[in-house]
């Protein structure tokens, strides 16, 4: 698992007083930083071999500005060429909101999904296991 805390900006928010449901997708994709380092550990995009193929994000509860959030992220699944990101935003011990994205290691020369390797995959699923997801 990796684990990213950190306070909401004040522009976050929005006219009902919590944070806007657009900032969650932005603050899973940051999170996403450790499994992307997997792949590319300089953050390179001229070497970037992943795409993301699906995302989707589940609101559980309102999250608020001045109140710390955690975003917790798993590798939930792997496969031959892809992996499953699944990812949670904590805020007072409470999950607010959670999602999954499906990434794909892909080379953009061949425009085509490559395999990951064997190798690569084990470091992945040391990243998991997935809590029982709440969505």
């Amino acid at each position: 698992m990796f684990s990213e805390e950190f306070y909401p900006r004040f522009s976050d928010t929005d006219a009902l007083g919590h944070i806007n449901n657009t900032c969650i997708p932005v603050w899973f994709e940051g999170a996403r930083a450790g499994v992307f380092k997997l792949f590319t550990p300089d953050l390179d995009l001229k070497t970037w071999p992943l795409i993301l193929a699906k995302m989707d994000v589940h609101f559980h509860a309102q999250i608020y500005y001045g109140e710390k959030i955690e975003v917790r992220t798993y590798v939930s699944r792997v496969g031959n060429s892809s992996f499953d990101v699944y990812q949670e935003v904590w805020q007072q011990g409470e999950c607010r909101a959670s999602g999954t994205a499906v990434m794909v290691n892909f080379c953009y020369q061949q425009q085509g999904a490559v395999a990951i390797t064997d190798s690569l995959k084990k470091i992945l699923l040391s990243h998991g296991p997935t809590p029982d997801k709440r969505s």
